[in-house]
């Protein structure tokens, strides 16, 4: 995960500041060294860090922090603040031109991941704006660089204007704009040359098209595991082409953060976007203030909202809700479930974006096997329609037939279909209010509860809602699922287990509740 080895530094030098009541100048010098440290070994640039330490203890060793009340907080109020304006302080949308096209220039070294990039980045205009985009394949050095963005291209359904390798840049440039005028695209994406070091060729070349195109943005694509040098990539470039922005790639591989700290603070020039992965749809807009929250372990929730706003279906959630009132919940609709939470990403990295998860105990060992999913898909997909539909159906005959058409043992198909049936009653308990029926399942007897807690069985869902957190809780529905995904834990291969299964199964219990007071309504 991105920044995950400064996060931890981080947060431990904030855990030792929170266990002193009073804070004194010599505790904020021990606390800005550590930080200063955490940031050098992170690969941030030195100019950044000394800049950044030197804000930092000029707020906190004032009037600012020795006064207040909670003088840990305050610090870490200040180091947050302070992240923020060195990552860029608001978030930088794409300069739009009057009147279309808008012209946005694709610039970079080679291997940083600009060909990919330029397909992502359209893609993402084209199902978030609806717009018409047309690629321009202008980098006619490196092999398969064309072939590389009509394969893009086709996949997304974006076209693609190309002239081949015997044409100069400049010219395919020059007839694609012409292209894209008469076909009134919206955006024009140029994917220009790269190199392996920048040379002087290279930036004459980069040079002459922007003086022809006029773009209206020029980003300059930055793998950020080259850490603190992605700096001086930026600086070289932005020295000779007066870049708009930067994009950082790969930045779900880079632990430690360099490069995110440094480009901004160097150019200038703000960061618009990230690549978070190797799918198409593996790209945010970059937001300074989210990835503060981030870096310092605070979490994310706006970034996993939005992530789960995407994959949400409000009808099939509603449908889904219905089939886990009446029991018919079946296997098609678990790995409807299933994909959605896997298009979110990796569920490690959605579980750190809920506040005060990321430096949780349990989540130091959590990983999600993905070959256990993919055993459970291969079960799914050897069974017949009629016995996804109806699980009743899967008599042990028919299970020994699954087990060898999808490499498993008949013991494991027979855990995963107990493993269903579990999941399945439970939330029908839920959903059908008998929260005593539930215990059971759970191996809870509701005899043995202590005296005072108010009786389960049919209480009202606004009081079950209460008791799952209330609205100070992170909802964990959309990233469980949605409405109706049942306890994972199990389903995973044991992906999900201890403190961690049990609060995602509440989260989705909760969202459950929420899901039949609405529905309720609906009906009235």
């Amino acid at each position: 995960m991105a920044f995950e080895s400064l996060t931890e530094r981080l947060q431990s030098v904030f855990k030792n500041l929170r266990r002193k009541g009073k804070i004194s100048e010599s505790d904020i010098q021990e606390a800005t060294k550590e930080i200063r440290l955490a940031l050098l070994e992170a690969d941030v640039a030195l100019p950044v860090v000394k800049d950044f330490i030197k804000k930092v203890r000029e707020r906190a060793i004032g009037h600012e922090v020795i006064e207040t009340l909670n003088p840990a907080q305050q610090i870490i109020k200040i180091v947050d603040e302070e992240l923020t304006a060195v990552l860029g302080s608001e978030t930088s949308e794409i300069i739009k031109s009057p009147k279309i096209p808008t012209i946005i220039m694709m610039a970079g070294l080679q291997g940083a991941g600009k060909t990919t990039f330029t397909g992502k980045l359209a893609n993402k205009l084209k199902q978030e704006e609806n717009a018409r985009p047309l690629l321009i394949a202008a980098d006619i050095y490196r092999p398969a660089a064309i072939d590389q963005l009509k394969t893009l291209g086709q996949q997304i359904d974006v076209p693609v204007f190309e002239l081949g390798n015997q044409v100069p840049a400049l010219e395919i440039v020059r007839q694609g704009l012409e292209q894209a005028k008469a076909n009134h695209n919206d955006y024009v994406l140029i994917d220009t040359a790269g190199r392996l070091q920048i040379d002087q060729a290279l930036m004459a070349e980069l040079r002459e098209i922007k003086e022809f195109a006029q773009p209206n943005e020029i980003l300059l694509v930055v793998d950020a595991m080259i850490g603190q040098e992605a700096a001086n990539v930026a600086r070289e470039f932005n020295d000779q082409l007066a870049i708009t922005g930067v994009i950082l790639t790969k930045i779900d591989g880079d632990t430690r953060g360099g490069a995110a700290l440094s480009v901004r603070h160097i150019t200038g020039q703000p960061i618009k976007f990230t690549g978070t992965g190797e799918k198409i749809t593996d790209i945010e807009t970059f937001h300074p203030d989210r990835m503060s929250s981030r870096i310092l372990g605070m979490g994310d929730m706006l970034t996993l909202i939005e992530k789960a706003s995407k994959e949400y279906d409000e009808k099939k959630s509603l449908e889904l809700a219905e089939k886990m009132r009446e029991n018919t919940f079946d296997f098609n609709d678990f790995i409807d479930q299933l994909d959605q939470v896997q298009n979110m990403g990796p569920m490690e990295d959605l579980l750190k974006m809920i506040p005060g998860m990321a430096g949780n105990p349990a989540l130091a060992n959590l990983k999600v096997d993905e070959r256990e999913i993919a055993r459970k898909r291969a079960i799914v997909s050897s069974m017949t329609p009629a016995e996804r539909e109806n699980p009743d159906l899967l008599t042990p005959s028919r299970r020994r037939r699954i087990a060898n058409g999808s490499g498993n043992s008949f013991v494991e198909v027979n855990k995963f279909i107990k493993d269903f049936n579990q999941a399945k009653t439970m939330m029908q308990g839920v959903m059908s209010g008998d929260m005593n029926k539930m215990m059971k399942q759970m191996g809870i007897n509701p005899n043995n509860l202590p005296k005072n807690m108010p009786n389960m069985n049919g209480m009202d869902m606004s009081a079950l809602e209460d008791m799952m957190g209330g609205a100070g809780m992170p909802d964990m529905s959309q990233l469980m699922g949605g409405a109706g995904m049942p306890d994972m834990s199990q389903m995973f291969g044991g992906g999900l287990k201890g403190r961690i299964g049990e609060f995602a199964m509440k989260q989705a219990m909760k969202r459950q509740a929420n899901k039949i007071k609405k529905a309720k309504k609906k009906r009235k």
